[in-house]
């Protein structure tokens, strides 16, 4: 069989790895020392470096993260209340494992998002599903999705979801009927899916915003004990960066 009528096939059984390795090795004259197995193994291990770098595309562009983050970029020379090794640790993405929650709390512009968004690509580069939300437009979207009937299907997805982050949590207040469809989403994943919460507010103020006190106490206790708790402090990122700029101008 010709090599091209190779190359074609594994590419008509979507083997593209396999089949760009192959396409390669024929341009590389001094691999054509190694043995049929050693270059078999190269075209295997192509083939499946291949198809991990699709699956962390599909998952990248389908968690929709507000920001591009990745772990190795969070920024601790500023004070702000982040230990390195507690970051480690997350990153390693055990409590995506053990279906537990973090919970981001701090001023605004001083990298909530950021680090949640972060949080995330670690989770889909450990071959996670992620999605992200700003909670008051996932509240929109469940309240419209009751009503055009594709309710069940969206809390279906967000149920099998590993880790659902909700940013901007108690920017502003509740309603008892969007409470009761948030309850539904946090109450399908407990104990089995991680959720990352960022919020401008303290963890203890969170059940004033929530309309209805009931929902609220069952919410939170969902979702707070036994929770990673990240407290970001001091002064804002955004200030920083601003300042900085400032004074790089003036230099």
């Amino acid at each position: 069989m010709p090599l091209q009528t190779t190359i074609e096939r594994l590419r008509e059984m979507r083997l593209r790895g396999m089949a760009d390795a192959l396409v390669r090795q024929q341009q590389q004259p001094e691999l054509q020392s190694l043995s049929f197995e050693e270059r078999l193994e190269l075209l295997v291990d192509q083939e499946w470096l291949d198809r991990q770098n699709r699956r962390l595309a599909r998952l990248l562009k389908e968690a929709k993260f507000r920001v591009a983050a990745c772990m190795e970029d969070v920024d601790y020379q500023h004070p702000r209340g982040l230990d390195r090794t507690v970051m480690r640790s997350l990153a390693a993405c055990q409590w995506v494992e053990y279906g537990q929650h973090i919970l981001i709390v701090g001023p605004t512009g001083v990298g909530k998002t950021f680090i949640a968004c972060a949080l995330g690509n670690a989770a889909c580069r450990h071959g996670y599903t992620v999605r992200y939300y700003r909670v008051p437009r996932l509240l929109a979207e469940l309240a419209t999705a009751r009503v055009d009937g594709s309710l069940r299907r969206i809390l279906n997805t967000l149920a099998r979801t590993d880790v659902l982050i909700l940013d901007d949590w108690g920017l502003a207040p509740i309603s008892v009927a969007e409470s009761r469809d948030l309850l539904e989403v946090i109450d399908d994943r407990t104990q089995a899916r991680s959720t990352v919460i960022a919020s401008q507010l303290p963890i203890e103020t969170w059940h004033s915003v929530i309309g209805d006190a009931t929902v609220a106490d069952a919410i939170l206790d969902r979702l707070v004990h036994g929770a990673h708790k990240l407290n970001l402090k001091r002064e804002s990122m955004r200030k920083i960066a601003n300042l900085q700029t400032s004074q790089s101008s003036m230099a």
